[in-house]
């Protein structure tokens, strides 16, 4: 199946294919997948988690970031899109991204990043993790300063490697000013639980195995969203296809950071019956908030903000999300000795 998409890529266009749109929609939907499985055989079509640039690889070499960023400023804005996405999810509909106007309005530079979203995520929390050590080492200008912003699962790959950096001393998470999530199960999504106890109820009966077999072939991405896993202990030495899964203790929002979180519900009131039972289509507000009865990671409720009347990938790239984040992120003039 992999020979013939690749040979399916190859026809669309004279240039390499997955630096195109059209491209890179195709791989990252093959990825979310089966990217794990594609991974574990060397597959060309699961590549390592890059930096992208107008959808080409860039070298994480001196040379080859300032050939990539020759206006390089010290703030670097680093985006991290969600499950079977690429960067191109971000530029939703056609308008500026977010990483474009924030360039505009505060002059950071905009970071895109690609990763094969059907590994585990705590796998790619440890590549991101790496990838920004090379990345604050070998920038152009010294950085000053270092904002995280995820889409869906691209917020748990961010929490993922902060954790990671933090436990391995890395130096990276000292520059982190504002961390982002869009959307992001930080409790699980429903619809990943769904799937999950769907495949292991079918498994009971004979005749539905064969429905569960396929529903089974889910990447690892996926079922690591049944919980919001991030790291290794959350997923190793468990049954995926158990019914039943323990309950996983999830590591603390790293320290010294502003944790900004925006979730939605496709009604315009979140206390709408609907929309408490479907959230954004794919994330309960629970979840977004990373608050339930049990639970609570520790986001601040001031830091929050919420969009009514949209869907899941609306977040991608929305005026009202922008609106809200910009004085956010905008840094904050420090008052005279003996005032604050």
């Amino acid at each position: 199946m992999a020979g013939d998409l690749a040979e399916s890529l190859a026809a669309f266009s004279d240039t390499v294919p997955s630096e195109t749109r059209r491209g890179a929609e195709t791989l990252g939907f093959l990825d979310g997948l089966i990217g794990d499985q594609l991974t574990a055989e060397g597959s060309p079509l699961a590549p390592d988690i890059s930096v992208r640039v107008d959808g080409a690889a860039v070298p994480i070499t001196p040379d080859g970031l300032a050939t990539a960023f020759p206006a390089a400023s010290g703030h670097l804005t680093v985006f991290v899109h969600g499950l079977m996405g690429s960067e191109y999810t971000w530029s939703l509909g056609g308008r500026p991204t977010y990483g474009s106007r924030l360039a505009d309005d505060l002059g950071s530079t905009e970071v895109l990043v690609r990763y094969n979203t059907g590994r585990h995520i705590s796998d790619n929390g440890r590549d991101l993790a790496r990838l920004l050590t090379e990345l604050t080492l070998l920038w152009p200008v010294p950085v000053t300063g270092l904002t995280l912003i995820g889409h869906s699962m691209g917020g748990l790959v961010i929490r993922s490697a902060c954790h990671q950096a933090v436990a391995e001393d890395a130096f990276w998470p000292e520059l982190v000013r504002h961390t982002v999530y869009l959307g992001t199960p930080h409790l699980g999504a429903p619809l990943a639980r769904g799937v999950h106890r769907a495949s292991a109820a079918l498994r009971l009966w004979r005749t539905t195995r064969p429905i569960a077999t396929l529903l089974g072939r889910r990447s690892a991405g996926v079922r690591d969203l049944f919980r919001g896993a991030v790291i290794d202990e959350h997923w190793r030495d468990t049954d995926p296809e158990a019914f039943w899964q323990p309950a996983v203790d999830y590591p603390p929002l790293m320290q010294g950071v502003r944790h900004l979180y925006v979730t939605a519900t496709v009604t315009r009131r979140p206390d709408h019956p609907f929309g408490r039972i479907v959230g954004d289509g794919l994330v309960m507000t629970s979840s977004g908030g990373g608050r339930s009865r049990k639970q609570h990671l520790g986001f601040e409720l001031d830091d929050g903000f919420h969009v009514g009347g949209v869907g899941h990938m609306a977040l991608l790239n929305n005026d009202a999300v922008y609106e809200w984040m910009l004085p956010q992120l905008t840094p904050r003039r420090a008052l005279p000795p003996g005032r604050g």
